[in-house]
């Protein structure tokens, strides 16, 4: 309608010009003007198209250009129109980035397959994953770019109920969890995820399992061992051989209430049980109990030395008296354990440059820098015999790295073979306080 109204001064003004000419110059007259009027008309139609299609061909985000009459109508229109579908353009735009950056953010590995199983896009954690970039291996096959015929199989077989078990491309250490999901036309979305960790935490949790029932059938076999023997022979056994027999049997039972206690203490520190009791522990108190613990294990076989500066002994240490005492007493029992009669053991306390540090060092066997790293590993032992032969459990360590980490403080071991092993628990200051 709006055309039409826009038309109608044109139609009338030509008309009205053909009239008079007609009128005032006769026939042919009229019919001129009226042929140069449509000429006009249709040159400024022209112009407008010309101009309209300059515009369109450029399309740099300007306003079409501005006329009267009909074009006028027709341009308003049009330029409505592209402003409302540039502003859907824009936001279409923008939620396509913000998916493309949750994408990118994903913690997982996600791929868009085409049904020819090219690549249509991948976040930069499916880069990672498979040693790819999206900029060079667009529009390339997957299987031209990831040699793996597990995969190739996977991709091909089209059932997906059951995610795939991979090493990384990239990173043979890297294991991958493939997981497909089909959509649209026969495209699929491959999703991929880092499993390193729980596949190391399975591990760790059969070799929990198979070390605890090991610790617990050996002492459970020799005590059934000594019960037989004390049953069928009974009358067979004097006083003296009883006593001896039931002797080896408290023994045992005693390795298995030391691991037991040792188990249930560390699964309550490893289970995330509340942060310690902010217990102000005398320092001085602590170290000379842990050092009569140690003289009494000992059993004057060794010269165990307390070290405390007259002024760090006056310190208190916020933390939990059980867990600190735990962790302390591990490592000098240890000390005693591995340290041939004769050998030193010195228990020390003293402040540094960061806060403070409770230290135990010893002139014992030392430990093969191989396996310093293991030695906070649960039931990992250098020497598996004599780590029995002396009452140690296998967790001892553990327990004081998991003690020293509720703490905020940091298990640090020094060790050469043959000479002697420095192990040392550092508290952060704001854990040290002074006496008053």
């Amino acid at each position: 309608m709006k055309v039409w109204l826009a038309v109608a001064p044109i139609v009338g003004g030509v008309a009205l010009l053909w009239l008079v000419a007609h009128l005032m110059l006769g026939y042919g007259a009229g019919m001129f003007v009226l042929l140069a009027s449509l000429l006009a008309v249709l040159g400024w139609h022209a112009t407008q198209m010309a101009r309209l299609a300059r515009w369109a061909r450029r399309r740099d985000g300007a306003s079409p250009p501005r006329a009267g009459g009909p074009w006028g109508v027709v341009l308003h229109e049009l330029d409505r129109k592209t402003r409302h579908e540039d502003a859907q353009i824009e936001r279409l735009t923008q939620a396509l980035e913000r998916f493309r950056a949750a994408g990118h953010a994903m913690p997982d590995g996600v791929m868009y397959l085409s049904a020819s199983d090219t690549i249509e896009w991948l976040n930069k954690k499916a880069e990672q994953h498979f040693g790819l970039d999206y900029q060079q291996d667009r529009g390339v096959a997957l299987a031209a770019l990831v040699r793996n015929a597990d995969l190739a199989h996977y991709l091909g077989a089209g059932e997906w109920d059951e995610p795939l078990l991979l090493p990384s491309p990239r990173r043979p250490a890297l294991k991958l969890q493939i997981e497909i999901v089909p959509f649209g036309d026969g495209q699929k979305m491959l999703i991929s995820r880092d499993i390193s960790q729980v596949e190391k935490l399975e591990t760790m949790r059969r070799d929990f399992i198979a070390n605890v029932s090991h610790e617990l059938r050996t002492p459970l076999t020799v005590v059934s061992g000594f019960v037989e023997t004390v049953v069928d022979g009974l009358d067979d056994l004097d006083r003296a051989d009883v006593m001896r027999f039931l002797n080896l049997v408290l023994e045992q039972s005693t390795r298995m209430q030391h691991l037991i206690e040792d188990l249930l203490a560390l699964s309550e520190l490893e289970t995330g049980a509340p942060a310690p009791t902010e217990q102000c522990v005398d320092v001085e108190k602590l170290v000379r109990r842990v050092s009569d613990e140690a003289t009494v294990l000992s059993g004057g076989r060794h010269r165990v030395l307390v070290l405390l500066d007259e002024n760090d002994g006056e310190d208190v240490l916020l933390g939990s008296e059980k867990e600190l005492h735990s962790a302390f007493v591990n490592l000098a029992t240890n000390a005693v354990r591995y340290t041939p009669d004769g050998g030193s053991i010195q228990i020390r306390w003293q402040r540094t440059a960061q806060g403070a540090e409770f230290c135990v060092e010893d002139d014992g066997i030392g430990v093969d820098p191989a396996h310093v790293g293991r030695l906070t590993e649960r039931f990992f032992r250098v020497d598996r015999g004599r780590s029995r032969e002396t009452g140690g459990t296998g967790l001892g360590l553990a327990i004081v790295k998991h003690v020293a980490s509720r703490h905020q403080g940091q298990l640090s071991i020094d060790s050469t073979l043959g000479v002697g092993s420095r192990f040392c628990i550092a508290f952060p200051a704001e854990r040290i306080r002074p006496q008053r």
